[in-house]
């Protein structure tokens, strides 16, 4: 089979719980995706949804009381496949998989880098801990990364310290230190959170620019919808720790077949909106993590609810018309498949 048509990553059943003496929060709660290579992996939410700790418990940074439960992450690499979740965290071969195969642009950029080292400095860090590079040439490649990813004068701003640069240009340096390593799998979670319009703009341009040119495969985290319109090839909508729905970006904004991504979408401002009109908002707010609803976990907010049912059992994640997985009572098994 081509490599093209194995997934990079695969994901089957994760869990991810915080063990805290008020309760047990189950903030990932049986999660499966697959993401292919030169793909862009959508996943967006509301927050507090679990889509930042699925990250973290790919890359095993999952801070305690947080561990990971049950479930697999499989990686593929060099023909075989690993799974991360059996790996130790502070073992060698997961610090070389977490930055080497797997980058994390994470949603602060002053919080990524030390303010006391140049950030040349970190990204020449970076290189020699994966790349058989050092002195002169890690300095060369580090420039180079920070002149593909459109930071003016490399050289001289190699040389400046974090607090030194724009938001838009830590950000960019952030983002050299991430593809250092020409990882095959680049995880950004939320990377233009921290700033303005434009330069958001112009992050997400240059992240498509650089993975059609690399060909990574990229899990791009948000909750702006606009943003996974404009950068995602396929989506995942997550709510309370599990999969709402998933399926192509046109089907997905088209097509929305989960009460969940249909509020979603019906909330976002549109040219065609009628002035001076309130935007339609989704009802009631997210549950509390200790006191989780039972059965499906948008049934307290959904306007579609089955008394008798959607509050008694979780609904399973299913195929239905039109390429879509959607965990929804209103899709039985024999809709699912027209």
């Amino acid at each position: 089979m081509s490599d093209r048509l194995q997934p990079v990553l695969s994901v089957r059943d994760l869990k991810v719980h915080f063990f805290m003496d008020e309760g047990v929060v189950k903030a990932v709660d049986g999660v499966s995706f697959d993401v292919f290579p030169g793909q862009v992996f959508g996943i967006v939410g509301e927050s507090g949804c679990g889509k930042s700790v699925a990250m973290k418990a790919i890359l095993r940074i999952v801070e305690p009381p947080g561990r990971i439960v049950s479930g697999e992450i499989l990686l593929r690499r060099d023909g075989t496949v690993q799974d991360l979740a059996r790996l130790d965290p502070r073992g060698r071969e997961m610090r070389s998989i977490r930055g080497g195969e797997i980058a994390l642009i994470p949603q602060e950029p002053m919080a990524a880098f030390s303010p006391v080292h140049s950030v040349g400095n970190q990204i020449v860090e970076a290189l020699t801990l994966h790349q058989p590079v050092r002195g002169r040439e890690a300095r060369q490649i580090a420039v180079q990364l920070s002149r593909d990813v459109g930071i003016p004068d490399p050289d001289q701003r190699l040389d400046a310290y974090s607090w030194q640069l724009s938001g838009g240009l830590r950000q960019r340096a952030l983002i050299a230190m991430a593809l250092s390593c020409n990882p095959r799998l680049l995880i950004a979670d939320e990377p233009t959170t921290a700033v303005d319009v434009t330069t958001q703009a112009q992050v997400l341009r240059l992240l498509r620019q650089l993975q059609k040119a690399r060909d990574a495969a990229i899990i791009f985290i948000t909750h702006d919808l606009g943003v996974i319109a404009q950068m995602a090839d396929y989506v995942m909508v997550m709510y309370l720790g599990l999969v709402m729905e998933q399926g192509p970006v046109d089907n997905i904004f088209h097509a929305a077949k989960h009460p969940y991504t249909q509020a979603l979408l019906r909330s976002i401002p549109s040219i065609h909106s009628t002035p001076r009109i309130s935007l339609p908002t989704i009802s009631g707010s997210i549950a509390h993590p200790f006191k989780r609803p039972r059965g499906c976990p948008f049934h307290p907010r959904c306007a579609h609810v089955m008394p008798g049912t959607c509050d008694r059992q979780a609904p399973a994640l299913r195929p239905v018309a039109g390429g879509q997985l959607v965990s929804c009572f209103l899709y039985d098994e024999a809709e699912g498949q027209r």
